[in-house]
């Protein structure tokens, strides 16, 4: 089976949102510190249903 990788460069996208078009696109189509402004800034470039994830900073304990 193949490895998945969500986000090949994810250091530099620590602590913001992402928006893909899919969970297995390569490409990062938006990402920012407000989630409701990358979501509309991936629509607004013409995807359709964006995939919208948060990347953790390295070392910092999330509770969810």
């Amino acid at each position: 089976m193949k490895e998945i990788v969500l986000l090949k460069d994810s250091e530099s996208y620590e602590g913001k949102y992402v928006t893909k078009m899919s969970f297995i696109s390569e490409n990062v189509i938006s990402s920012g510190d407000d989630p409701v402004k990358v979501y509309e800034e991936a629509k607004n470039k013409g995807v359709a249903e964006p995939v919208i994830f948060y990347v953790p900073k390295k070392d910092v304990v999330h509770i969810y």
